[in-house]
């Protein structure tokens, strides 16, 4: 039975989606401030609106009568996809407790409330009330905005002198106006990714990655995820185990989550986001091919309150990557530069950039140059390939 669904954003990132429905016959909205996303050209219609303009979607969706709502691998739009799904009796979860886990401050108050393992943080409207606290805490310290997505405007700092700078770069990614300032979590092992889902209050499904960085051009920005996760069994039981306790608290009863966490010598968990929808960087379109577990479909089904009770944990299938392709320094693209031992990698591929065009040094998602999904032979080659990409696979500037 066709139904109608409202897509918030419309981004590469978020098309799956959007064609996930139309192959179901429903019928398609998409809602941003950005006509030329691609994703609209493949819905029924499209609505210039603000994702975060709360009173704005609801306002709409009453209009257009919809059955269903989904925020995909957007952190900015899931407190609106929450708000709009209560007023409207959908499905969806408590706007509070998205709230919470939207934003960084909120989260950071939450975990320490209820006794998670979390590293000393406090957040701040003003400069000098951040330095206050800089002083009392140990160093390096991380500085970032409560309420951006994508690892834009992060930094990590030691000296006061750099304070200045990074909070106020912070800022200009922060719609709050308001920075995160935290000690730096010594974390053992690779910092963790992946995504997850509930279903009836229930953790049913998780598939975690290790989490990639270039340190070339930004060791706090990821640059792909790798699946299987590198883990002990301990400290995958203690995840589930603390995920499962957060939903509780928290009341979260639908839909998808994307992890990011990481742990200390001991094997102790500790959370450092856990984003109320689909992660980006295709990792629901990765733990497809790993797994064989469709997210994208019981997103998008369980959104129009569809069964999704026959999801249930499958374990990963081979060795298998996302990489997001990205310019080590600003300038004129020369070239994309493969190694022949790369090549036979690449299962898929998407690529943003043509030779002459301007690009930007990585700092952020949105200076994603392309995407691709990568297969390998072994664990061991795979973790070489990612951790040293720019030896087999580069932007070539000028």
């Amino acid at each position: 039975m066709s139904k109608k669904i409202l897509f918030l954003g419309a981004s590469p990132f978020q098309i799956p989606p959007i064609k996930y429905a139309k192959e179901q016959g429903h019928h398609v909205i998409t809602v941003d401030y950005l006509p030329d996303n691609p994703g609209h050209q493949f819905g029924d219609e499209y609505h210039n609106c603000s994702t975060t303009d709360k009173e704005a979607i609801l306002a709409l969706s009453r209009k257009l009568r919809i059955d269903g709502i989904v925020a995909y691998a957007s952190d900015p739009a899931a407190p609106t996809q929450a708000y709009v799904a209560e007023q409207l009796g959908l499905v969806g979860n408590p706007p509070h407790s998205v709230d919470i886990l939207a934003r960084k401050d909120l989260f950071r108050d939450f975990l320490a409330a209820n006794d998670f393992l979390s590293p000393p943080s406090k957040s701040f409207y003003e400069l000098d009330a951040a330095k206050g606290w800089f002083e009392t805490v140990d160093k390096p310290v991380i500085v970032k905005p409560v309420d951006s997505s994508g690892s834009k405007g992060v930094h990590k700092i030691d000296s006061i002198d750099q304070l200045e700078f990074a909070f106020n770069h912070a800022l200009q990614f922060s719609r709050e106006k308001k920075i995160v300032v935290e000690e730096f979590f010594e974390r053992d092992g690779y910092q963790i990714a992946g995504d997850g889902f509930v279903v009836d209050g229930k953790l049913v499904f998780r598939c975690w990655a290790n989490e990639h960085f270039d340190h070339l051009c930004n060791g706090l920005v990821p640059v792909g995820e790798s699946f299987p996760a590198v883990m002990s069994d301990y400290t995958q039981d203690q995840a589930h185990r603390e995920t499962q306790r957060l939903l509780d608290l928290l009341q979260i009863k639908n839909g998808a989550l994307n992890f990011d966490f990481h742990y200390d010598k001991e094997g102790n968990f500790s959370f450092l986001e856990l984003g109320p929808r689909n992660g980006g960087n295709l990792i629901p379109e990765v733990t497809k091919y790993a797994t064989g577990v469709d997210m994208v479909k019981y997103t998008v089904d369980s959104a129009l309150g569809m069964d999704c009770s026959d999801l249930a944990m499958a374990p990963v299938e081979g060795f298998y990557a996302s990489y997001i392709l990205h310019a080590i320094e600003s300038g004129t693209v020369r070239e994309v530069w493969y190694s022949d031992e790369i090549r036979r990698n690449i299962v898929e591929e998407t690529i943003f950039i043509k030779p002459g065009d301007q690009v930007e040094k990585f700092d952020g998602s949105n200076h994603a140059l392309g995407t691709m999904i990568m297969k390998f032979e072994s664990l061991d080659e795979m973790l070489l390939k990612m951790d040293n990409m720019e030896q087999y696979l580069r932007v070539v500037v000028e």
